[in-house]
């Protein structure tokens, strides 16, 4: 499937979910003259949750409550953990996740709502927990600009992790944040060579212009991450000192990695592309994968699943470090402000 990160829509069986067929659109038969299919559209389907926040008790998890404005990613990353979650709504983990994709425009009124709340307890909300906070309908939508807006006004700490340069987009509110401790911003970045960017994140933008956000994130005064997330075996590992060096040259002053993981669905998903994309070494992949997931394509342990196991990950570990210590990051721990919270002005917040 050009320009998509799934080669098909494999359904999933734990949630009893349809096999997929034909709608009866005329789209679902047409071929373009040369024999391929046609360009896979893209949909946005309008949901209106109760509330916005989600509170997370994973003791491996470093924050206590997120915000998803979208469900579902058009950037496509094979290895995205988040994929499952499609399946809750009977929809495919596979390319279904990637073009059938939902918004909740009313995020910021309700976040609102919960800041105003008696009781509410202050601690950093993280955005792009679960699906990309700036992936391309953030242009239209701009639920996240929203939500930053009411994070503002309010004081309250917020912790963003992406793959894309749009964040350089909401600097003027992200730049006065960080002034007063209350914003950070994380940029992944994969792998530097640009056609493996385009296969296994095939609608994010180019690993250069993540640099280039992180720059400007920095140059604005923004504490900068850079997340070399997922580190996969013989397709990206050999990059991760050079990934360290030019985050490092970008003013990242943090970095950290995790080895892919392969939950649920993901892991077929993951299988397949590699025969499309790599069959000269697809053995090789899972093979050393396994190795770090304890002979499993996936650990769904606490603590070992964010880290691997075994002489892999000891290596991957020793490797990551040593390039942190010789180009100076890591030399300090980040903290966000909870202090300066201030309760939301307007209708909503004056209900409680």
């Amino acid at each position: 499937m050009v320009n998509r990160g799934a080669t098909g829509n494999a359904t999933s069986t734990r949630f009893r979910l349809p096999a997929r067929e034909a709608d009866g659109d005329w789209l679902d038969a047409q071929l373009l003259v040369d024999g391929t299919p046609p360009p896979l559209r893209t949909s946005v389907t309008v949901v209106k949750p109760r509330t916005i926040l989600t509170r997370n008790t994973s003791p491996d998890v470093p924050f206590m409550q997120s915000i998803n404005a979208y469900g579902g990613c058009e950037h496509g990353c094979i290895y995205c953990f988040a994929r499952p979650t499609h399946a809750y709504h009977d929809l495919s983990p596979g390319l279904d996740f990637e073009s059938r994709l939902f918004a909740k425009p009313d995020a910021a009124e309700l976040l609102r709502v919960e800041l105003a709340k008696p009781g509410y307890r202050v601690a950093p909300i993280a955005l792009g927990t679960n699906t990309d906070p700036y992936q391309p309908i953030e242009a239209e939508w701009r639920i996240t600009r929203a939500i930053l807006e009411v994070l503002a006004e309010t004081n309250h700490p917020v912790a963003i992790t992406t793959k894309s340069d749009r964040v350089v987009h909401d600097i003027d509110i992200l730049g006065p944040m960080a002034a007063k401790g209350l914003a950070t911003v994380c940029v992944s970045v994969t792998s530097l060579d640009a056609k493996v960017a385009r296969t296994v994140e095939p609608r994010a933008p180019t690993p250069e212009r993540r640099l280039a956000a992180v720059a400007k994130l920095a140059d604005a005064g923004i504490p900068t991450y850079v997340s070399i997330a997922p580190v996969i075996p013989a397709i990206t590992d050999h990059e991760i000192e050079h990934l360290v060096e030019r985050a490092a040259r970008a003013g990242a002053r943090h970095a950290f990695f995790i080895p892919v993981r392969l939950p649920h669905e993901v892991a077929p998903l993951f299988r397949a592309w590699l025969t499309e994309h790599y069959p000269d070494r697809a053995g090789k992949v899972m093979s050393i994968i396994q190795s770090l997931r304890g002979g499993r394509d996936n650990d769904p342990d606490f603590f070992t699943r964010m880290k691997g196991q075994g002489p892999w990950a000891d290596l991957l570990r020793v490797r990551f470090h040593r390039a942190c210590r010789l180009h100076g990051l890591n030399r300090d721990r980040l903290r966000l402000d909870t202090s300066q919270f201030r309760l939301p002005s307007g209708p909503q917040g004056e209900l409680f």
